[in-house]
């Protein structure tokens, strides 16, 4: 099972792909206080979780600032987290100090699994042989042959992720890769980018409050649930004022970018912050390459900057990036 050429936006992309997801990361929650438990630490409603839907939701710090970023669902014995892996033991050991005499049981099922990202018109046809009901959006089922999930389609492109028993995953990616075409994980990570939703890593832990990368408005926040670590700074800033901060999309010449680079307001108009004093105003926080010569990117700023700026990515020289239209509204609650 190997990476190959890229299929983003190119027929094959429309017609029905395949490729690995190595930055998965699973953390299992099992015990009957397993859901009260993690309903208390998440930005979103646990308790009431059905056993066909998937939630996104923020574990964050006191100072509502986002630790990790989470794709969760129901089995029928337990609480499923998905996260990056490359914070997945920081965050589950963090979890672990919470759990206190809680009945609940946390532990890393990532090397059970083998995840495959799939889309295209054939992609349907072909999953039937292991899920003969397919999900809804924003839905999942789970079988002997692991968990299948519908995510957010993007250019009217159905995407699928499939976690597969790790044992199982070489015969499947053998027949889904004759059937299907091979592409590599950057095309996977494309189509999230270009559908607005945010993932956090190593390198972007703990710099936003979720409604600066707009995670409330993808699902991941849900402001008459009980407290959560941060809820107050979550809360505070949805209804005291108008958000300042947010996430838009953005199309930069070159490569080299990196989620957490600072991006900077270079307005040719602008001679008082000019130079190596100008202050960075906003970060990147998902970026990947298009092809050779173009990237694609989520960058969180002021409203401000992304109204009047000339935006330069990584230093104050760097590629001028062309901001994007969201596939959402950006909305605001003000009181």
């Amino acid at each position: 099972m190997s990476g190959q050429a890229s299929v983003w936006n190119k027929p094959a992309f429309q017609e029905g792909f395949v490729t690995l997801l190595p930055d998965t990361g699973l953390i299992r929650a099992e015990g009957e206080e397993a859901a009260h438990f993690l309903h208390n630490q998440l930005s979103n409603d646990v308790e009431h979780l059905s056993t066909s839907e998937i939630r996104r939701a923020a574990y964050c710090t006191p100072k509502g600032r986002m630790l990790a970023s989470f794709v969760y669902w129901k089995t029928d014995s337990a609480i499923i987290l998905q996260l990056s892996r490359s914070i997945q033991t920081a965050v589950q050991k963090r979890l672990s100090m919470f759990v206190l005499r809680a009945k609940v049981k946390l532990s890393d099922v990532s090397d059970q699994y083998v995840s495959f990202g799939l889309g295209g018109a054939q992609a349907a046809q072909v999953l039937t042989n292991w899920f003969p009901d397919l999900p809804a959006a924003n839905a999942q089922i789970s079988n002997e042959s692991g968990t299948l999930i519908r995510f957010t389609d993007v250019m009217n492109v159905a995407r699928y992720q499939w976690l597969c028993p790790a044992d199982k995953a070489a015969a499947v990616w053998a027949t889904l890769s004759l059937q299907l075409q091979p592409t590599n994980t950057a095309d996977w990570n494309l189509s999230d980018i270009q559908a607005g939703i945010a993932h956090i890593n190593q390198l972007t832990q703990e710099k936003f409050v979720p409604q600066m990368i707009n995670f409330e408005l993808v699902g991941g926040v849900n402001f008459r649930k009980g407290c959560y670590p941060g809820q107050e700074i979550v809360a505070r800033s949805q209804y005291l004022g108008k958000l300042k901060r947010r996430m838009t999309l953005a199309q930069i010449p070159g490569v080299g970018l990196t989620d957490g680079m600072d991006v900077f307001n270079v307005n040719d108009g602008d001679e008082t912050n000019a130079g190596e004093n100008k202050q960075p105003c906003g970060v990147i926080v998902n970026a990947e390459q298009i092809n050779e010569s173009s990237t694609l990117a989520l960058i969180e700023m002021t409203l401000a900057d992304q109204e009047s700026g000339a935006i330069r990515c990584g230093s104050i020289d760097g590629p001028l990036a062309q901001l994007l239209p969201l596939p959402y509204e950006i909305t605001d609650i003000t009181r």
